[in-house]
């Protein structure tokens, strides 16, 4: 377990961006939307050709389905077409610095990165037009933009009870449903976990043999802290398709399964060691006494039921968490993919008079009962889910979304259709999807 925090002190700190430079950045903002992923595509290809060494952080899955070169596309073009004014994206840079710390990003891997992200604009936009004032200039924007990351990210290193990888064991493995299970992971060195955040994330590590390296994935902490484990709730991914050298899909061969997803399932087992990084993220629960409204799709229940189990814990053990009303708003597909349906519906006994809940099965099955398992056949919908359930009377109630993209994007336009402010509306986003508005 280590503290070790690389300063970047030996990195290029160029000044601020001049007026001129940023005029010549704004000026290359249609280039990054016609061009972007292509420039995003093939630096990742020379860098990890280069640098394979880097192949241990970035997502196998997400390399070969194109989506870290389309998330890193959008970023650049955000960059530059708010160069005047960087307020609007600094959110995501704060998404994206919890994320390289839980993969654990250092400042000299930010050297690597400028020199290949340039080499490839030069590639695709021409030496012929990418150079002198236009390459400088975006010289200096690359490393105003890094410093800002990684001092952020020092900042989240400091704070964090260790940096990098610790070594913890499985205590504890139990299916939750035909998809789901949890991973209990507790420390090796047996010494008491720091608290984190409920609805933060974790990443886990392991050599995946097939590549020939190690693969990270960022899972959501799915209980309440406990100071002696972690609990994990990973869904078994089926897989991404497999693709032709071109990039295209290849139906001549069968989807590979999502690799660490299946690896956990199939041979991480009780006592067996586990790499694991300290909590990040910056999706979690907030400290007012407002109510609390959770609303999921599928395994995006995770990082909401630490988020319910917080705030039914017992208060003499509960670290000054006060007491709020919450509902539990649930889509489930049916009652074979339905997880923790048992432990939820024990919270809202054991607290009729804060704890709500509305359940949607979209395709019940034969041994679902209507009232029991689930509230609402169908997709979740907001007009079929009680004003008191929701909570609308309440103009200071949180509302916590986390699932499928569109899921999410359906969820908050409802909300703020029934005159829910986005300020009080707070969605995870999964992978390298886009944020949600």
């Amino acid at each position: 377990m280590s503290k070790i925090i690389e300063s970047g002190d030996d990195l290029p700190h160029p000044p601020p961006l001049t007026p001129e430079q940023r005029k010549l950045i704004s000026a290359t903002v249609p280039v990054l939307a016609e061009h972007g992923v292509t420039i995003t595509t093939l630096f990742y290809k020379n860098m990890l050709e280069a640098h394979p060494e880097l192949r241990n952080v970035f997502s196998h899955s997400k390399q070969q389905l194109g989506l870290q070169a389309q998330a890193l596309a959008r970023a650049v073009y955000a960059y530059a077409a708010n160069i005047e004014d960087l307020t609007p994206i600094l959110p995501v840079v704060e998404r994206i610095a919890h994320k390289h710390t839980s993969v654990h990003i250092v400042p000299s891997q930010y050297d690597i990165v400028g020199k290949y992200l340039l080499e490839a604009i030069t590639h695709v936009v021409g030496a012929d037009v990418f150079k002198g004032d236009l390459y400088d200039a975006w010289g200096v924007a690359y490393w105003n933009l890094a410093h800002i990351f990684i001092d952020r990210e020092r900042q989240l290193y400091e704070a964090a009870q260790w940096v990098g990888w610790r070594d913890f064991v499985v205590a504890k493995k139990v299916k939750e449903s035909d998809e789901i299970t949890s991973f209990y992971l507790a420390p090796k060195d047996g010494k008491p976990l720091a608290p984190y955040r409920p609805g933060q994330y974790i990443s886990v590590q392991k050599f995946v043999p097939e590549l020939g390296f190690n693969q990270s994935r960022q899972y959501s902490l799915s209980d309440a802290p406990s100071p002696d484990h972690f609990r994990i709730s990973v869904k078994r991914e089926p897989g991404i398709p497999a693709l032709t050298p071109s990039g295209q899909p290849d139906p001549t061969h069968a989807a590979h399964p999502g690799w660490l997803s299946n690896l956990l399932h199939a041979t991480l087992n009780e006592g067996d060691p586990v790499e694991v990084a300290f909590p990040f993220g910056e999706f979690f629960l907030d400290a007012s006494p407002a109510p609390v409204v959770l609303l999921s799709a599928g395994v995006g229940l995770t990082p909401l039921l630490a988020m319910l189990n917080t705030l039914v814990a017992d208060t003499t053990t509960a670290a000054a968490q006060p007491v709020r009303e919450v509902s539990w708003v649930q889509a489930v597909r049916n009652e074979r993919v339905h997880a923790f349906r048992e432990h939820v519906r024990k919270v809202r006994a054991a607290h009729p008079d804060r704890v709500r809940t509305a359940v949607f099965y979209s395709h019940p099955g034969e041994g679902a009962l209507l009232g029991r398992d689930f509230d609402v056949e169908g997709r979740l919908d907001l007009d079929r889910v009680s004003r008191d359930v929701l909570r609308l009377d309440a103009g200071d109630a949180q509302y916590y979304v986390c699932g499928p993209e569109q899921f999410m994007v359906d969820v908050i336009e409802g909300l703020k259709a029934r005159g829910v402010d986005g300020g009080r509306i707070h969605a995870e986003v999964f992978g390298a999807a886009a944020t949600p508005a």
